[in-house]
């Protein structure tokens, strides 16, 4: 008994309770065309939602199925720890890999298959569960699989109260998407305030707008700044923009004493590929962009280092940009994300691309501003 049973329940095999392993089989050719085909596929792992509902003319079905009724709880003994369990609320044909269980009205479906998907039954099924790649549960451990069993009515009592559990469990997790997305919104809404001054507090006599625009209609200027701000391009307030290049001959996959940055993997995204270390090219504080694959992606790179060729560096002016407040107009004027409509970056298209260009000690200001509300915002999302 994995744990005391509370009064009035009792500990049960589960092959006393249903059919385990006692299957009707069927062949193909015997099922109709309409019928309801389950496979593993379908079902989620964890949650047991039913993913798709396909029929056999949609499905290429050639080997033998077990034949379910409506209500039986569909186990599944291959890979249990995926936790895929559910009760089929109309006749169907599944996998073999898949057992109905019919427990005859002793036990409550819903019931049971919350049992079995317990961790109390997954660490029953780890502990005699055979294979290696793919484990599966014996049909005689299954057989003999403990089974708490309560009376009927305290049955459909914990169904009720798990279900609405669940639900707001549910509802909490899509809450916490919605506020992620808000998070995201935030973040993008703080760097467009930066952009055109409107963020850090300005002096009364600087807060005109300055009407940069052309009246050409393919002015580079995207809005009107504030009194004291410019538009410039990248190339004019850096000291250096280049793409990265193939791998030298000597790298390695570790720091090392001529450079202090270990080589990563996977893009700029999360802490990824920075580049190789043995042989740096770029050796002032400068900004590594994304070029190919997940665009946009920045972060500041302190250290000497050798970019990759699908990287991009821009070393700034610092006598006239502030390199925070470039890596923030940059996130600001480069959608990310992978996938983007953007096939990649260019040198020449990173040179020619216009920001808004406050002093010096504003752009300070707007930084100190912008790194209080992503705090803020962080922090919100590593709490949820």
């Amino acid at each position: 008994m994995p744990f005391q049973a509370p009064k009035g329940w009792v500990w049960c095999r589960l092959g006393d309770l249903c059919n385990y392993g006692n299957c009707s089989n069927v062949n193909p050719s015997e099922i109709a065309e309409n019928a309801w085909i389950l496979d593993l596929e379908d079902i989620e792992k964890d949650t047991a939602r039913l993913l798709q509902r396909v029929k056999k003319a949609d499905r290429n079905t050639t080997s033998t199925r077990h034949r379910f009724e409506e209500g039986n709880v569909l186990y599944s003994k291959l890979r249990t720890y995926l936790n895929k369990v559910l009760v089929a609320d109309e006749v169907g044909f599944c996998t073999t890999e898949i057992l109905p269980l019919d427990f005859k009205g002793f036990v409550v479906s819903e019931y049971a298959r919350r049992v079995l998907m317990s961790q109390m039954f997954l660490n029953y099924t780890e502990q005699c569960g055979y294979g290696v790649k793919m484990p599966r549960l014996g049909t005689m451990d299954g057989q003999k699989a403990p089974f708490p069993l309560p009376p009927l009515a305290e049955q459909c009592r914990i169904v009720s109260v798990v279900e609405s559990a669940f639900a707001l469990i549910d509802e909490i997790e899509d809450d916490k998407i919605s506020l992620r997305q808000i998070v995201r919104q935030a973040k993008a809404k703080t760097l467009d305030l930066a952009a055109r001054g409107k963020l850090a507090p300005r002096p009364a006599a600087n807060c005109r707008l300055k009407n940069a625009k052309t009246t050409a209609d393919n002015s580079p200027y995207a809005f009107e700044v504030p009194e004291g701000w410019k538009w410039c391009r990248i190339e004019q307030i850096s000291l250096n923009v280049s793409a990265g290049g193939d791998k030298p001959n000597c790298y390695s996959n570790t720091k090392t004493d001529i450079c202090k940055v270990p080589i990563f993997s996977n893009g700029i995204k999360d802490d990824g590929l920075y580049g190789y270390t043995d042989m740096p090219t770029i050796t002032k504080p400068s900004i590594t962009i994304s070029a190919r694959g997940t665009i946009g992606y920045t972060c500041i790179r302190e250290e000497p280092y050798c970019p990759i060729v699908r990287l991009i560096s821009i070393t700034p002016d610092n006598n006239i940009v502030n390199i925070k407040f470039l890596n923030y107009s940059l996130q600001y004027l480069i959608p990310q994300g992978e996938g983007s409509s953007i096939p990649q970056l260019t040198v020449p298209n990173i040179k020619s691309k216009y920001i808004p260009l406050p002093p010096l000690a504003e752009q300070k200001l707007i930084v100190e501003r912008i790194e209080t509300i992503f705090n803020i915002l962080n922090s919100i999302r590593e709490n949820l």
